[in-house]
């Protein structure tokens, strides 16, 4: 079998995945296939009712060809976004469409055995809902709010997941659940979903989460980087100048310690990003000023990092990028004041468009892209 033949239901499904129909010509053309392979092809794929027929195209003298689509319902996909104080589960189609989704409060120190037993309630509760069954999975993608092993999917020394090193996660779900599990750091998937859902045609993007900790998510040449183990873009735990708080990885001085939504919250004497991002919609007026600061730190750390990678787009989200503008115009005062002119030319700096969407449809296309590859 020659390399075209094994790349060619990868081939096609991306190709039909944008849901327009297309004929077996028209497929031909698109991938460089053969004809003989596309039409093999196209009947294992009706058969496995991934593709279906789509009506009739345009006759060039003859019978007018037939058209196939994707099936986006032939299968379904969850996703799971686990934080720090919650699980965010939903179900998606092949597409990366949401069908249904639910939040709980669960505090992440509750243990891996704990939280992904509410995983896969939650998950079986959203497809039973819409009639469907286990088998109809095609697979699990989920995030973790701490450092986790690109080869392995397991998380690696987390800071705020007690019980969770080294953790078989991908392991436990699969018990369960049918389908391949695939598991990454949550804001390498915010960056995944923002980028595929709002950002496709940008190369270059820097997803930066603030939330309960601090982190980075890297897209470079229109692909996420995960470094050699998984650990880029863990900006949080870079020293900011003149800083010396302890932070909870044992190290002082790091960004997560400094301008955090945990780190204002204490300052605050508040409980955490919510009631933050409520004082500074109330016009508090110490609110303001630790997040506008909280900003300017995260900025200086930024600095370098715009420096370095050259995004065209950086994205703010997490639960702190709602406090309106005040910790985006302390990110922008500092990102354009200490990096060079070149690499802030055309650097558009703004708020994530998916503020609740974003890891759970960058948890849809893990699965997707591994069906796809």
């Amino acid at each position: 079998m020659s390399d075209s033949e094994v790349m060619a239901p990868d081939a096609l499904l991306q190709l039909l995945l944008d849901g327009r129909p297309r004929t077996r010509a028209e497929l031909v053309a698109s991938s460089g296939l053969a004809r003989s392979t596309v039409a093999g092809r196209i009947d294992a794929l009706l058969t496995s009712g991934l593709v279906v027929p789509s009506g009739d195209g345009v006759s060039t003298g003859g019978r007018r060809p037939g058209r196939f689509r994707l099936n986006p319902a032939a299968r379904l996909i969850l996703a799971a976004d686990v934080g720090a104080t919650h699980v965010s589960v939903a179900l998606t189609d092949l597409t990366g469409v949401i069908l249904g989704r639910l939040t709980t409060p669960l505090d992440i120190a509750e243990g891996p055995d704990v939280v992904l037993a509410e995983v896969v309630r939650i998950g079986r509760a959203l497809l039973h809902g819409i009639g469907r069954a286990d088998t109809d999975l095609a697979g699990t993608g989920v995030g973790l709010p701490g450092p986790v092993e690109h080869s392995t999917g397991r998380p690696n020394h987390p800071p705020i997941m007690p019980g969770w090193d080294s953790y078989d996660v991908a392991g436990r779900l699969s018990r369960e659940l049918p389908g391949p599990v695939l598991v990454d750091n949550d804001v390498n998937i915010m960056a995944l979903g923002e980028h595929a859902t709002e950002y496709a045609d940008v190369e270059h993007l820097l997803f930066v989460k603030v939330a309960t900790g601090i982190g980075a998510g890297v897209i470079s040449g229109g692909r996420l980087h995960r470094g050699a183990q998984g650990a880029a873009g863990d900006i949080g735990h870079i020293q900011t100048p003149g800083h010396t708080e302890l932070c909870r990885c044992g190290n002082t001085g790091c960004l997560e310690a400094v301008a955090s939504a945990a780190a204002i919250a204490t300052r605050l004497g508040v409980a955490g990003s919510h009631d933050i991002v409520e004082l500074v919609r109330a016009g508090n007026t110490a609110a303001i000023t630790e997040v506008r600061q909280a900003g300017r730190e995260i900025g200086t750390v930024l600095a370098a990092a715009v420096s370095l990678l050259n995004p065209s787009v950086l994205v703010v989200g997490g639960s702190l990028s709602q406090a309106g503008d005040h910790l985006l115009a302390g990110i922008r005062e500092t990102v354009y004041a200490r990096s060079l002119p070149l690499a802030t030319t055309g650097l558009h700096v703004t708020t994530t468009r998916s503020p609740y969407d974003a890891a759970l449809r960058g948890a849809a296309v893990l699965v997707q892209r591994q069906l796809l590859s």
